[in-house]
C-alpha cells in the first residue's frame, strides 16, 4: 500500500541527487551524507511507493524509471513552489503585500525592464521578480512552476495555461543600412538564398520561425547559416556584415529608427505573431499575480515597443 503522506523532502532531494550524480557515492557527498543512508532514503522511499525507482544493472543504479521521473518531476515542482512561497515570505517581511515572479522569453527583455519598472511606480507594495530564458528553458520553467506569469509568443499544449494576447509581434528580415536588398521594394527568392543568415540557438523561438521561413523560401535547397546565441550578438554580426536575419522587429526597433540597420522586403515577411501573458490553468493566480496581469493588458500600449 503506497503511502505517499509518508514521503519527505529528504527522500526526494536524495532521489534528484542520485539521478544528477548518477551514482550514490557522488549524491551523499553532495548532500554531505554517507552512500547508506542514501541507500536507505531509496529504499524507503520504494517502499513508500510500491514501486523501484531506478533501473538496474547489478548493483549499479542507471535510469530512472518511469516511477521515478514521475517523483522527480513533482520534486522540481515542491522546489519551484517552496522558492516562489520563500521569496513571498521575504516580501511580506518586507512590508510587500505580495510577489509576483515574471517569466519571459529572451525577445522579451527589451521592453520587459520597462513593464518591471512601471509597475513599480504603480505598485510600490508588490515586489516583481524577472526571470528570462529562450523559449525552451522559459517552457521548463513554466511546467515547473517556477513564475506566476509568463510573457511569450505562442502559448505551449502543455502545461495548460490561460492566455491573454497583448500585441502584434512582428519578425523582419534585417541587413546592413547599405545592403542592396533593401533597396527593393521585394527581394527576390534566389538572392535572397545567396545571403548568409545568422541564426539564434535551438530552442529559441526566434529560430523555429527562421528555420520555417528558410523552408518554404528554399524549396528544398539548404540556406548557409551561422549561429549565434543571442539578439545582441546577431544585431552586432548583422551590421558587420556577416550576413542577414530574421528577428523580432522589437529587439532592432533602436537600430532601424537609427539606420544602423534595415529591412529587406520579400514575399512571407513580415511574419507576424503576437505577444500573450500566460497563467497556469491547475493553479489560481495570487491577488498579487492578478493585479500585475490586469494592469499589464489594459497598459499594453504604452510599455510596448512602437514600431515605426
Amino acid at each position: 500500500m503506497r503511502r505517499l503522506d509518508r514521503i519527505t523532502l529528504k527522500q526526494l532531494r536524495a532521489l534528484q541527487a542520485v539521478a544528477e550524480e548518477g551514482a550514490l557515492s557522488a549524491a551523499a557527498e553532495r548532500l554531505h551524507l554517507t552512500a547508506p543512508a542514501i541507500h536507505n532514503q531509496l529504499k524507503t522511499l520504494e517502499d513508500l511507493i510500491g514501486s523501484p525507482l531506478f533501473e538496474r544493472d547489478g548493483p549499479e543504479r542507471t535510469a530512472p524509471t518511469p516511477q521515478g521521473r514521475a517523483l522527480l518531476d513533482a520534486q522540481a515542482e515542491i522546489q519551484a513552489a517552496l522558492t516562489r512561497a520563500l521569496g513571498t515570505v521575504r516580501a511580506l517581511d518586507a512590508g510587500a503585500s505580495g510577489r509576483v515572479v515574471l517569466g519571459v522569453v529572451s525577445t522579451a527583455k527589451y521592453f520587459a525592464p520597462r513593464i518591471v519598472a512601471r509597475l513599480q511606480q504603480e505598485m510600490r507594495d508588490v515586489e516583481i521578480a524577472l526571470r528570462v530564458g529562450n523559449r525552451t528553458e522559459t517552457l521548463a520553467a513554466l511546467a515547473r512552476g517556477e513564475y506566476d506569469l509568463t510573457i511569450m509568443g505562442r502559448p505551449p499544449r502543455e502545461p495548460l495555461c490561460d492566455a491573454i494576447p497583448l500585441a502584434a509581434h512582428p519578425h523582419v528580415l534585417i541587413a546592413p543600412a547599405d545592403h542592396p536588398l533593401a533597396a527593393l521594394p521585394l527581394a527576390p527568392r534566389e538572392a535572397l538564398m545567396a545571403e548568409r543568415f545568422v541564426m539564434r540557438e535551438p530552442g529559441s523561438g526566434t529560430r523555429i520561425l527562421a528555420e520555417r521561413f528558410l523552408d518554404d523560401l528554399g524549396e528544398g535547397l539548404q540556406a548557409r547559416t551561422t549561429e549565434m546565441s543571442s539578439n545582441e550578438t546577431i544585431k552586432q554580426s548583422v551590421m558587420s556584415g556577416l550576413g542577414v536575419a530574421i528577428i523580432s522587429a522589437h529587439t532592432v526597433a533602436e537600430e532601424l529608427r537609427s539606420g544602423r540597420l534595415a529591412v529587406i522586403r520579400a514575399e512571407g515577411l513580415p511574419i507576424v505573431r503576437h505577444w500573450f501573458v500566460l497563467t497556469r490553468q491547475d493553479r489560481a493566480p495570487s491577488p498579487a499575480a492578478a493585479r500585475v496581469r490586469d494592469w499589464i493588458t489594459r497598459n499594453v500600449h504604452e510599455v510596448f515597443p512602437t514600431l515605426a
